[in-house]
């Protein structure tokens, strides 16, 4: 990875970072709304607040910085980003974003700041379990 400048490692950060964040709080909705479970919503609500603490001693600004939105390859939507038969189909659809985004974020981190890495797999960690029991309630 040595070839890799740091503004590339930090493109991945930021794409994760926001990608966590939107999905948790489409799963912090689902449990707010749908459900009206105030735990859930709030045990969500405090993963997204945790990720953001997580990402303490990385400069934010920095991060923003590095956003090449019109040079990013893979943001256009798949199809199947468009299909969805009801609440649960979202929730498990933004429920493996969140997970997806941690470990990328988990990975990365290794290389910028790998005293973070732990942090995100611990918050990896949480969304598993908090995932398993809302999906048995929906």
């Amino acid at each position: 990875m040595a070839n890799r400048k740091p503004k590339e490692l930090l493109r991945v950060v930021d794409a994760n970072f926001n990608r966590g964040k939107e999905a948790l709080r489409v799963c912090e909705d689902v449990c707010r709304f749908f459900l009206n479970k105030p735990s859930a919503t709030r045990q969500y609500k405090q993963l997204r607040h945790d990720l953001t603490a997580a990402l303490a001693g990385m400069k934010l600004t920095d991060i923003i910085a590095a956003r090449h939105i019109e040079g990013d390859v893979g943001k256009k939507s798949s199809s199947s980003e468009f299909r969805r038969r009801d609440v649960k189909d979202i929730f498990y659809a933004n429920s493996q974003r969140t997970k997806e985004s941690l470990r990328v974020l988990e990975e990365f981190s290794k290389i910028i700041r790998p005293e973070t890495a732990e942090n995100f797999k611990r918050l990896r960690y949480r969304s598993y379990a908090l995932e398993q029991k809302i999906l048995k309630v929906l």
